[in-house]
């Protein structure tokens, strides 16, 4: 009971895992997943010394059947989660549920790294509500599970940021302690461990997603602000083994490390695509999206506790910042500007930009942490300011409950959550996009009862269904194989950027997927 008093993230940890645990088999595989966990499956090849050694090597083998599409996708998370995911299929859950319950384990290395960076200013049950309101935003929560790209990313960003100013802080500690050059060196040794633990989640950030290096960025300008040599010393190790981190876990780079993290950059600073995105009720290209997109979203797509939390936890700590600046202390007004800039620069490089965006804007859910963070203020007000228990415990039940009332109602398809500005999902449904990734074709092709034989045209990713289908039902793919549907043959087409309305507009419906009277997918029979 102790250690729950002194560590209430605890709490949250075993709830979060008890739910993951009785519903990860529940998520349907999403449409960028299979190719990328093949990618997973093709990546030891690049660290086999018998391969090295064959006389043949080929690193164009460790890119699987997608190497055009992943090859210069950083891989460093599924290398590390890979053997993870082998062990729990060995007590028999298949590929696809194994992949989502390690991807939801990572995050929820994401929301206690959340709640361990947000202590450095409030109280362990305001850092606690903070981290809550995180790991319960729907959104997240299915993208927790379905999506092993950005969630993880957002994971070790945090990481590298939370280490970061630990290993900064512990460097400064060291260096003003007064003692004999014996325990110097001891003290060396005693902060190489928080610079290798920095390090490592900054070098596996960067390996996931170019803009790893921001991370690192934040906790140098933090650095400069506490200058001294041993700092400084600390600093460039860091760097180094960062950089050697991200090498190592990224066999793209090895032929050409500076030139094709350069090219890298520059694809994915473009990330040309030609996707439509279906936003306020009209069809853009991605590329040519209005620059209110990305506020839209955040505002509809977090619970309507979170913004007006996030500005009330701003002016707070502006509030605590001014107080800080009459002591002459700036290690406080340092802290909250690097945290505010996390999110902001981002966010005004997007507006300002305007880079192609599609699936929502799940490229960037690694700029939410500070959000959060800042609303963790007002749950720290809230808890200094109420006597009464039961009083504070009521008030962030009912912050939290947005989230927790969308969970039971669009399981297993939280990330398709909108809140109530938009009219809930299914006021959002042919406004905005809901179930962008079709994961719906698992409960679309499980709940299909076909006689033997039967053929199953699948107008996008066939590959999803193909892996859900029973031995009766031959998954055929819609736009290689059109003109080989017949009458009697059944087709099924997701609603994503209104492909339903496209597709056999008049056949009949034999079966139709979706949550809160939004449509999700359908099953039609041709006449």
């Amino acid at each position: 009971m102790q250690k729950i008093r002194q560590y209430p993230i605890l709490i949250l940890l075993i709830v979060n895992l008890l739910v993951g645990i009785f519903t990860f088999r529940n998520y349907g595989l999403s449409w960028d997943e299979p190719l990328f966990y093949d990618y997973a499956n093709a990546l030891p090849y690049a660290y086999s010394p018998k391969e090295w050694f064959s006389g043949n090597f080929n690193l164009e083998n460790a890119y699987g059947v997608s190497g055009t599409d992943h090859a210069n996708r950083g891989p460093a998370y599924i290398i590390l989660a890979r053997p993870i995911v082998t062990a729990i299929e060995s007590f028999g859950a298949d590929n696809a549920s194994a992949w989502h319950l390690v991807n939801f384990l990572t995050f929820q290395l994401g929301m206690y790294l959340l709640y361990r960076l947000a202590k450095r200013w409030m109280s362990p049950f305001a850092a606690t509500a903070a981290a809550a309101l995180f790991a319960w935003q729907p959104l997240l929560w299915g993208h927790a599970f379905i999506n092993p790209k950005d969630p993880p990313f957002l994971v070790f960003f945090l990481g590298a940021v939370c280490f970061g100013l630990e290993m900064v802080d512990e460097v400064e500690k060291l260096h003003y302690e007064e003692a004999k050059n014996t325990k110097l060196i001891k003290g060396f040794w005693k902060s190489l461990g928080p610079v290798l633990l920095s390090a490592f989640f900054l070098g596996i950030a960067t390996s996931i997603r170019v803009l790893g290096p921001l991370a690192g960025l934040l906790v140098g300008i933090y650095a400069l602000t506490r200058f001294n040599t041993d700092i400084l010393k600390r600093l460039v190790i860091y760097g180094v083994l960062a950089l050697l981190v991200a090498f190592v876990a990224w066999p793209y780079l090895w032929t050409s490390p500076l030139q094709k993290f350069i090219e890298v950059f520059s694809f994915m600073s473009d990330n040309p695509t030609q996707l439509q995105v279906l936003f306020n009720g009209q069809l853009y290209r991605a590329d040519e999206l209005p620059r209110r997109y990305l506020p839209v979203l955040l505002g509809l797509t977090l619970t309507e506790p979170v913004l007006p939390l996030f500005l009330i936890g701003l002016l707070f700590a502006f509030w605590k910042k001014l107080k800080t600046l009459r002591a002459d202390n700036w290690s406080l007004v340092t802290e909250y500007f690097l945290l505010f800039l996390w999110f902001l620069v981002p966010f005004a490089y997007v507006i300002l930009r305007k880079p192609p965006m599609y699936d929502g804007y799940r490229h960037f859910l690694f700029i939410l942490p500070p959000l959060f963070i800042f609303a963790g203020f007002v749950f720290e007000k809230i808890f200094e300011l109420v006597k009464f228990r039961w009083v504070v415990a009521a008030l962030t039940f009912l912050l939290l409950a947005p989230g927790i009332y969308s969970f039971i109602q669009l399981h297993p398809y939280e990330y398709s959550y909108y809140n109530s500005f938009a009219g809930g999902t299914s006021g959002a449904f042919r406004t905005y996009e809901t179930d962008y990734w079709l994961t719906c074709y698992k409960e679309a092709v499980e709940g299909f009862d076909a006689r033997k034989g039967v053929n199953l045209f699948v107008k996008r990713e066939p590959y999803i269904a193909e892996y859900y289908a029973s031995e009766n039902v031959i998954v055929r793919d819609y736009r290689a194989e059109f003109g080989e549907i017949q009458s009697g043959d059944f087709v099924l087409v997701n609603t994503r950027a209104n492909e339903d309305i496209k597709t056999f507009k008049d056949a009949p419906v034999i079966l139709q997927i979706g949550r809160s009277n939004a449509v999700f997918c359908e099953i039609k029979q041709i006449p």
